[in-house]
Formats: structure tokens, sequence, C-alpha cells
């Protein structure tokens, strides 16, 4: 018996089943072709090839950095240091083996402050007056060096300030840097976990020559797992100079990144150094108090100017597993059938033909109606004529 398929409009408790059409729309199906060729396009290069979906992911290593500096100078013929050693306790701030370090290049000196009554330096814009009415008594010099008097310096037109005396000068800067300390090394050992693979890596090389780091130095193609650096090569790698740098001091920022591919062989895991300039400007004073025979306090004042290192440490683990690869091509299908979903919606609604196409597509199937069969009975009761 066939069924009779009527155009009808369906309640909401009835049961919709799918249905083929095969359309002769060659709009819609080089747009259909087209987007399935997106997608797969999409899932096979964007997905598999460059984001990996097969694999799993940690970045969120543990990481351990430990830094060294070596390296020593010598300053003549400058004011009180007529001939000073400069070595690692004297260029680094603060202690080693920490993953911020600070790299003396310059300094301003003043040795021999002692508490006392002075003027105060002409570059201070609040310090500066022309009448003891500008320089109120008790009040601070606002990014100064005391606590002023009451009363103004005629000869140098500044507040007298109660402070540290003789305060600092800033036309005491050393003129020449102590561009020496381009040539000096930074060890930089890096060690990196990833907990969910129970993998670790460190960037130093395994070896049994205790030689070794003692002369090599880090570059990416002969000496890669060499973790010793030349402080000018990473002030190169920033597009700036030593020297540039080595006068008023700057903040480099020093990156390295784990890649790391643990379905290929361990020795592909290694770090990438990245070098970036953060900041132009960086100093800090520090000071070294003691006292004479008559207990008299005094210290020695170093403004300090420098290269600040900041090293920061990222990484990321990926490994084959079944659950992400799963799911992408679980995405991939669900993108395929929104594709076919999208291609209904321009045919139905958006094509000239939209009826003929909304007839064809949804009907509705009823049984036809079975005729019932005659009583025995009543054919036995029938006269013959």
């Amino acid at each position: 018996m066939e069924a009779v398929c009527t155009k009808s409009f369906p309640p909401v408790l009835d049961y919709k089943t799918e249905k083929y059409i095969l359309t002769k729309n060659r709009k819609i199906g080089v747009c259909h072709r087209l987007l399935q060729l997106g997608v797969l396009c999409y899932i096979v290069g964007w997905v598999f090839v460059v984001k990996k979906g097969y694999q799993e992911s940690d970045n969120d290593p543990h990481i351990s950095v430990i830094t060294k500096m070596k390296g020593a100078l010598v300053t003549k013929n400058f004011r009180e240091f007529q001939e000073r050693l400069w070595d690692v306790s004297d260029f680094v701030k603060p202690s080693q083996g920490e993953n911020v370090l600070f790299l003396v290049t310059n300094f301003i000196s003043t040795p021999g402050q002692g508490l006392g009554v002075c003027p105060e330096s002409p570059t201070i814009l609040d310090g500066r007056c022309s009448e003891d009415l500008n320089c109120p008594k008790g009040e601070a010099v606002i990014s100064g060096n005391g606590i002023k008097t009451g009363k103004c310096n005629k000869t140098h037109l500044t507040c007298e300030i109660y402070g540290w005396c003789p305060v600092e000068n800033p036309q005491h800067i050393r003129k020449v840097p102590l561009n020496e300390a381009e040539n000096f090394t930074l060890l930089i050992k890096n060690e990196v976990f990833f907990s969910k693979f129970n993998f670790s890596r460190s960037n130093t090389k395994k070896t049994s020559d205790t030689t070794y780091f003692k002369s090599c130095k880090y570059d990416p193609i002969s000496s890669p797992h060499c973790p010793i650096f030349k402080i000018s090569e990473m002030v190169t790698n920033t597009g700036h100079s030593f020297k540039e740098l080595s006068f008023l001091g700057g903040v480099v920022g020093i990156d390295i990144m784990w890649n790391c591919d643990l379905d290929k062989s361990e020795s592909a895991c290694k770090p990438q150094y990245s070098f970036r300039l953060q900041d132009r400007k960086n100093n800090f004073r520090t000071a070294t108090y003691y006292w004479d025979q008559g207990n008299r306090e005094y210290r020695d004042l170093l403004k300090l100017y420098g290269i600040r290192f900041e090293i920061s440490v990222t990484g990321e683990a990926r490994k084959f597993s079944l659950i992400p690869t799963v799911i992408s091509l679980g995405t991939g299908c669900a993108f395929l059938g929104a594709i076919t979903l999208l291609c209904d919606l321009i045919l139905l609604y958006l094509n000239t033909r939209s009826n003929f196409y909304w007839d064809c597509k949804y009907e509705e199937a009823k049984p036809p109606k079975t005729q019932e069969a005659p009583d025995p009975d009543s054919l036995l009761n029938t006269s013959i004529d």
C-alpha cells in the first residue's frame, strides 16, 4: 500500500524524521562544498597541524632559576677613588642567585656625609628660594634631601636644610661609565618540571667535562646548551648598545620559553631565549655607615646607575591524548552539520523558489483508509434471483 503525502502543519507532539531531497540548485551546491572545504582546512590545518588539537597540554610548569655573574675591573684617577677594584660584590645588586639582578655601570659618589645643616641642591625645584619666606621651617623638601630650617642661602639661592651634608651633586656623575662591564658573563641556570607528564628539563648540558662551563659561551647554533651569556651580546640583542645604556642605566627583560613536544625525542625540548629593552633609565642609592673617634655618625653615599636584568620563564609541554583528539573531531563534525543547516535555511527562506522546496521537504505521511470485509452471514441471507 502506498502512503499518501500531503502538506501539513504538524502539532507539537508529532515526530519529524529526516528527509533527503536532491536539488539541482548549483549555487547552493557550490556554497555547500566551499563551506565544507573551509571546515576541513580549519580542522586539519589549524586545529591539528598548528594548534595540535590531538595533544594534551601542560602550560604551568614548576620553574627554578639560578643566576651568577663573573667579572672585575679597576677604576683609576677619579676623585676619592684613586684606584679601586670593582668585583661581583660591588657590581651586582642584590645578592646573586635570584631571577632579578642589577649590574652597576655608573655612579655618583658623595663620601663623608654627616648629619647637619647645609644648602639644598639647586637641582631640586622645591628647594629653590629668593627669601626666607620661601623656606617654611619644618617643611620637608619635596624630592629633596632634608627638612627646611626656615632660612634661604643667598649664595646658592636654595633653602637651608637639616639632613645628610653635603648633599648629593648630580654633576659628579662619572663621565666615563664602567663600560668594561660589558665583557662580564652571566650564568642562567634554569630547570622546568611539567607535573602533568612527570617530565623535567634543564638548559644545561649534561657532561662529565668539568671545564666545559668555564669556557663555553651560549650560541643558538653551535652551543645551545651552554647557560653562560656575555652581557654585551644580551644588550645588543635588544637592538641597543651597552655604551648607550651604561651612562644612566636601563632595564633588560630576558624571556626563556620552553616549547616541548613530548611525542618527539627529549633532545628536541630546548629553551628559546629572547631579549627586550623595557626602560632606558634605572638607578638606586646605597650607603655605608661608620663612626669617627668622637662617636659621630657618617656615611658614604653612592647613587648607582646600571642595567637591571629581569628573567621570565614560561613553558608548555604537549603529548598525544585520546580525549582532546575526540573533542577536536567532534567539533569538526558539529561544524559540518551546521553547514548543512545553514544551506537548508538559505534554500528554504532566501531562495526565489523557497515555497517549492518547502513543500518538498516538509510533508505529512498518512496511511490510506482500509475497506471493511463483508460479513459472511449477510452473504448467506442474500436472496438469489
